[in-house]
């Protein structure tokens, strides 16, 4: 048998995981919702669901890897008790993965094109009318779109051709070290422009005042469903780094690891942005607007503004290649495990899959504009990041949960095992109970509260979300009942 491949070191998996978890949702979301719910007081409460949330799912997901030793494909087959099902919610990985792919890389094209724009100074000296309507135009070419989307496909599946050592480890290590020498200048470069200091008071100083205006449940759940989020949890994208990593350090350690670089980016992000905004008098919204057409604008007026431009674009780029990387690996293992491919086969195969099914999110900017998926202005890009953020993360979060921790599934006394083996943090057994049932509660309300905000707006009335809740909240007390019978029935 083919032994499995593994990282050539500790920072290896901790940087190529934490890529995998970077993402644009750091940059253009963390910093504008920090301020808006008041500042520190919003990150204390960020932190506190970052490591009640997003930790403990992230070790289930990266002990099922290590265990397994395969990707999620093959990765319930080997753990699953003789005769159980577990092996069938795989599709909920596959699905997750290659939908994701379907507008990410869509995404990070857009990151190389300005990049590129920023260093030729095609955007200087444009107003802020000038600055959209060059964003609008790319939207509306269907040729530029794909162009650059194939390009962010090519150089990702490029990586993972060259294998974990020699390519993803070896590729990622370096970009995620640059990206964050690069956040580190540009946030430096920030704090020392004029009025500056009023956007670190704004992002940062404590403001209970606005935590109570914009309410504290609110805000407790705006952190919780960042916290939820910003790990990428759910659909096998961190179980593929687990099954390469060796046994020499407890999971919870290196979970932690991880979270710490993911959070540093996002702070980082906000020390880059919020200040330059400031010192510009412009609005630190959130989303493509941001990064798109807001930051350009600042960037215009800065001195040496086509480099700081082109420096951002290229962390921006290096931030959404390395989670494009992780995803292809984890798709190409799909092959390897499952059809047993050789990785160049794989490799080649998906190129051409990855670019086809790529061709809806370029084309619904376009040629499929008149498409509104989930109501008026939307896009085949947010039906298909709907998909994603709101159903199988949070789905997929919920069956590694369950799998970890139900006796008919892999069973918490192995989980604790195999995330406690080797040197470091370790997790206790106290916590079984939480996992077994307070934390999967927990996911179905953010699940739960992912439809509500998208449907709410559009007029359907609150009855009918009520009703799936009720529906959702029998099943779960069914569960919940169930567990606790089989547990009396076992003693």
């Amino acid at each position: 048998m083919k032994t499995r491949e593994q990282f050539g070191s500790r920072l290896g998996f901790v940087l190529v995981s934490a890529g995998c978890a970077v993402g644009l949702g750091n940059v253009w979301k963390f910093p504008y919702i920090c301020g808006q719910y008041g500042g520190a007081a919003f990150i204390l409460i960020y932190l506190v669901f970052l490591v009640l949330l997003g930790a403990p799912i992230l070790i289930c997901e990266i002990s099922v890897g290590r265990a397994s030793r395969k990707g999620v494909v093959k990765a319930y087959n080997e753990l699953e008790p003789k005769g159980e099902k577990w092996h069938h919610i795989k599709w909920v990985g596959i699905a997750g993965n290659y939908l994701l792919m379907m507008f990410y890389t869509m995404v990070c094209g857009w990151m190389l094109n300005y990049a590129v724009k920023m260093a030729s100074g095609e955007l200087y000296g444009l107003d802020t009318q000038g600055i959209e309507g060059q964003f609008n135009s790319m939207l509306q070419a269907p040729g530029e779109l794909l162009f650059w989307t194939l390009l962010s496909i090519l150089i990702a599946f490029g990586v993972c051709a060259l294998g974990l050592n020699g390519g993803i480890e070896k590729v990622n290590k370096a970009m995620m070290i640059i990206l964050i020498i690069l956040m580190v200048i540009l946030a430096a470069h920030s704090l020392v422009l004029n009025n500056a200091m009023e956007g670190v008071k704004f992002y940062l100083v404590p403001d209970f005042k606005a935590l109570l205006e914009t309410g504290i449940g609110e805000a407790v759940f705006a952190a919780m469903t960042q916290a939820f989020f910003t790990l990428s949890v759910g659909i096998g994208s961190m179980e593929i780094f687990g099954s390469y990593l060796s046994k020499e350090r407890a999971i919870p350690g290196e979970a932690i690891s991880i979270i710490g670089v993911d959070t540093f980016v996002a702070l980082m992000a906000g020390f880059i942005i919020i200040p330059a905004c400031f010192a510009y008098g412009v609005q630190p919204d959130s989303g493509p607007s941001l990064l798109f057409i807001t930051l350009p604008n600042v960037f215009d007026h800065m001195v040496g503004g086509r480099i700081w431009g082109f420096a951002f674009f290229v962390f921006m780029s290096f931030a959404a290649l390395t989670t494009v990387i992780a995803v292809f690996e984890n798709i190409i293992c799909y092959f390897m495990d499952g059809l047993e491919w050789s990785r160049k086969k794989a490799v080649l195969v998906n190129i051409v899959i990855i670019t086809v099914l790529s061709l809806p999110a370029v084309f619904g900017f376009n040629l499929l504009s008149g498409f509104e998926p989930i109501g008026q202005g939307s896009t085949i890009m947010d039906l298909e990041d709907f998909l994603v953020s709101s159903n199988l993360l949070p789905l997929g979060s919920l069956l590694f949960l369950l799998f970890c921790t139900r006796k008919n599934g892999w069973g918490f006394d192995n989980f604790i095992k195999e995330a406690n083996t080797g040197k470091g943090l370790k997790i206790s057994k106290s916590f079984r109970f939480y996992m077994s049932y307070v934390l999967p509660a927990i996911v179905v309300v953010i699940y739960l509260k992912g439809y509500y905000d998208l449907f709410a707006p559009m007029g359907i009335g609150p009855l009918v979300f009520w009703m799936i809740f009720a529906c959702i909240l029998l099943a779960g007390i069914f569960i919940i009942a169930s567990g606790i019978l089989n547990r009396k029935a076992e003693k």
